[in-house]
């Protein structure tokens, strides 16, 4: 089975009901029926959760994190490994910290990122992405 890392932009343009959000609705479904395994940094859960507070207040934060906890997404912690290639990323690229943990646990695990962010194209040789648009 397929894995593949979300980062927060996916997820922002999926709880926005945005176009691409479709695309990881459809990765949800898959993973419902055990066809993909989906990969969540704590970090990049972080971000989603600061973005939908800053946008919409604490409520929809916190409904964001109740329907984050109900869906079948695996939540990794960033352990020191994971830190540290975040860090390499961060410093070697332009990117936002947040996002090179995403890339990180892309790398570590074999995974695809599914993303629509432009700060991961620097990364197109180095780790799977799926583009979202």
């Amino acid at each position: 089975m397929a894995a593949k890392v979300l980062d927060a932009w996916a997820l922002m343009a999926f709880f926005k009901g945005e176009p691409a959000g479709a695309s990881v609705e459809e990765l949800i479904h898959r993973a419902l029926a055990d066809k993909a395994r989906l990969l969540l940094c704590v970090v990049n859960w972080g971000e989603v959760y600061y973005g939908i507070w800053r946008a919409g207040g604490k409520e929809a934060a916190q409904d964001v994190a109740r329907d984050l906890s109900r869906l079948p997404i695996e939540l990794l912690d960033a352990g020191l490994q994971l830190t540290r290639q975040a860090a390499v990323y961060k410093a070697n690229h332009k990117m936002s910290y947040a996002g090179a943990f995403a890339a990180a646990l892309a790398k570590e695990k074999n995974a695809e990122l599914v993303t629509g962010d432009s700060e991961f194209q620097a990364l197109e040789k180095e780790i799977k992405i799926q583009w979202l648009t």
